[in-house]
């Protein structure tokens, strides 16, 4: 799982983006009036803000104590705490939990998906979107043939995140216990802002895990090889975009397993 020093102002400065996309998967979770809904990696809170203003009744936990310290601020009326995904309680059952770009900082799937079935009533659901097989594949391959250049052997064994497949991800949920009605992997090409700094801000925000060990030096030299190797395919009309990939599921847990 990433380290929990999150940067709690460029994200919300530059990574906007995370929970602008999100607002579309309110849909799927659809919460009503009088529901409690539980909002796992809530970040600095937005979308557990608007989860509220449903009517719902909406807490947030992430793992990193700057993002929740940031949405605390931001929505002093709503409950907010620090909680491992992997390891988190709840007092009562929740109606739903709903989680956006959070799962796949979490190397260990199947803790998660027994904290989310715990923290459910008989009959709740569960809906969340992260990044999916092939997500930010090309990134990826830049970011870690630029350490190899620089002598980092094994930059794979770096490498954060879980991007799995549908199928990998649905047979998790369903040894579980949750019935999955819901499933999809799709391509969303996101642009990044702030023009030219966008892919170089996207790298100290989110994939921090691969430079933290490098000086300063090394650090801009592998930025600037990971620019120089994706302009071609991910930098147009002056705009930097990410390849992502992003799963959406949705589950229930059954009243008896």
């Amino acid at each position: 799982m990433i380290e929990n020093n999150w940067n709690a102002a460029l994200y919300e400065d530059k990574h906007g983006f995370v929970w602008q996309y999100g607002e579309d998967l309110l849909q799927l979770l659809n919460p009503k009036e009088g529901e409690h809904i539980l909002d796992l990696g809530c970040g600095t809170g937005q979308l557990t803000e608007k989860i509220a203003l449903s009517g719902a009744t909406a807490m947030g936990i992430d793992n990193a104590p700057a993002m929740i310290q940031k949405a605390k601020q931001n929505y002093p009326h709503l409950k907010f705490d620090v909680a491992d995904g992997r390891n988190f309680q709840v007092e009562q059952p929740f109606d739903a939990v709903f989680s956006n770009a959070a799962l796949h900082w979490i190397k260990e799937p199947d803790a998660v998906i027994n904290c989310v079935y715990q923290a459910l009533k008989p009959g709740g659901r569960f809906v969340a979107e992260f990044g999916g097989k092939g997500n930010v594949q090309a990134i990826t391959i830049a970011l870690e043939s630029a350490l190899q250049e620089i002598g980092i052997w094994q930059p794979q064994a770096l490498n954060p995140w879980y991007y799995p497949s549908i199928g990998e991800y649905a047979t998790r949920l369903e040894k579980h216990g949750f019935d999955v009605n819901y499933a999809v992997l799709f391509a969303r090409p996101t642009p990044l802002a702030d023009a030219d700094l966008g892919m170089a801000n996207w790298i100290q925000m989110f994939a921090i895990a691969y430079l933290k060990t490098l000086s300063k030096q090394q650090q801009i030299q592998v930025i600037t090889q990971v620019e120089q190797s994706l302009k071609p395919r991910l930098y147009q009309d002056k705009t930097w975009i990410a390849d992502y990939r992003r799963i959406r599921i949705v589950a229930w847990k059954l009243s008896a397993f």
